[in-house]
């Protein structure tokens, strides 16, 4: 039979028959790429249809067994992993050129080599650059191999040869298949790349790491269903200039997405930061207006950050608002609570807010330390020493209870902070003589506390 001729959008995946210059997805021009489709192979003679080997089972027949995980030899991947990598998984490690993914992924293969065969696929360097690398990081391991081929047909064939326990990819979209005339990193080559590791690691219960890059939109490059077919999606987060590297788990179903691991790039690479809230407070300034640390919880790890804020005169006819770290609409919410419900005239100022160490806040309990140092910017006047906060804040200016009360108090505890503002809601009576907690219903009665 003739082979289908269709053409993809390498940015939303739309199909067609024919040629666009601009995709009808999505609007990009120019993305539309041809590729040859295979026909399916039909029986001849009879047209009968040739039953395959896979039959319904019964829910209650089918064999339950815990999942075999193995330690990567990072305690913070392993804690985003949920316990450690499961045998026979597939999961895609994402990030912006330059976080440090071909770093973590070449470091955590010192430690499994101990125990595993591992195999490094690298269509992006040379072997010798993959050799001088691992030179730098002090890495050398007898059960360690490295390939450099960019062909997937290739890359089975001698995996099968090799049978390695584990198998990294870097990256998803360097490599091709034969039999597709689109370009590497397409819509269609990502995809057919994909379901053929996919299926392997399946089939051979071999673990599977890809490596996948962010565009500048900050999404995984290429179809959006490369996400679905994974196990697992790992971000590496952080600004490239700054040391502090953030890992979180975006999909994992062999553990829970609220974990993060906090790393420190350095001259010999990756380093696990052990206390990540004591690291991100190395250099709080002492007595300056504008900054509060907050308490987040990430995951089961409760998380101290310092929030700062800058509110100034404007020299426009419209105020600037800049956030980083916390969401911009959020930021803007919390501003007109303030003027509305606080009396405080930020509509002729401009507003800066930033989270220090490169962190992102999404939690709703930011709010307060977001609202206590915007407030603390716009009057000059710092907060008192040893203060920390948390609490949602309504539309009415209420303050909202928050999850793991106990555990954020703990945490400021251990780090020396006295004074906890937080909202009305219980906690025990051993924390309370731990620390001065300071209950409030409003924001304007939590900045009546503290200023």
């Amino acid at each position: 039979m003739k082979q289908k001729t269709v053409y993809l959008c390498s940015d939303c995946g739309y199909e067609s028959p024919k040629w666009f210059g601009k995709c009808p997805g999505c609007g990009a021009w120019n993305t539309m790429n041809e590729f040859k489709a295979q026909p399916a192979t039909v029986a001849r003679g009879t047209g009968a249809f040739q039953r395959g080997v896979s039959r319904p089972t019964l829910l209650r027949e089918i064999e339950s067994a815990d999942e075999s995980r193995f330690h990567s030899g990072m305690g913070e991947l392993d804690r985003v992993l949920g316990g450690g990598a499961v045998h026979g998984s597939f999961v895609l490690v994402g990030g912006e050129p330059g976080i440090g993914k071909s770093t973590l992924l070449l470091q955590m293969c010192q430690e499994m080599c101990k125990s595993a065969k591992v195999l490094y696929v690298s269509g992006e360097e040379s072997l010798r650059q993959i050799k001088l690398r691992a030179a730098r990081l002090k890495i050398s391991s007898p059960e360690l191999y490295i390939l450099a081929e960019t062909d997937m047909e290739q890359i089975i064939h001698e995996t099968e040869l090799l049978g390695p326990d584990i198998l990294i990819v870097d990256s998803i979209q360097t490599v091709y298949k034969r039999d597709l005339t689109g370009a590497p990193g397409g819509a269609a080559q990502i995809k057919e790349c994909a379901m053929s590791l996919m299926q392997y690691a399946k089939n051979k219960n071999v673990t599977i790491f890809i490596v996948g890059h962010v565009n500048k939109e900050g999404t995984l490059a290429g179809p959006k269903m490369l996400e679905h077919m994974v196990d697992c999606v790992l971000y590496f987060e952080g600004e490239s200039a700054g040391a502090f590297r953030c890992l979180r788990a975006a999909k994992n179903r062999y553990g829970s997405t609220n974990e993060i691991g906090v790393f420190e790039m350095s001259d010999r690479g990756l380093v696990e930061v052990q206390n990540p809230s004591a690291a991100m407070l190395a250099g709080h300034p002492q007595g300056a207006s504008g900054n509060c640390i907050a308490c987040v919880m990430e995951g089961s790890r409760p998380l101290l950050s310092e929030v700062q804020a800058l509110a100034a005169k404007t020299q426009f006819g419209v105020p600037r608002r800049t956030a980083a770290g916390v969401d911009y609409n959020r930021m803007v919410l919390l501003l007109a609570i303030l003027e509305k419900r606080c009396g405080l005239f930020l509509s002729a100022s401009d507003v800066y807010v930033n989270v220090v160490g490169g962190m992102r806040l999404d939690e709703p309990a930011v709010d307060l330390p977001m609202a206590l140092a915007i407030a603390s910017s716009f009057r000059d006047k710092p907060l008192p020493e040893g203060v920390m906060s948390f609490g949602e804040i309504g539309l009415t200016g209420e303050l909202r209870a928050v999850s793991s009360a106990a555990q954020r108090i703990n945490e400021a505890y251990r780090l020396g902070f006295h004074t906890c503002i937080m909202p009305v809601q219980d906690i025990d009576e051993e924390l309370a003589r731990k620390m001065n907690i300071v209950r409030v219903k409003t924001v304007a009665d939590a900045l009546r506390a503290v200023l």
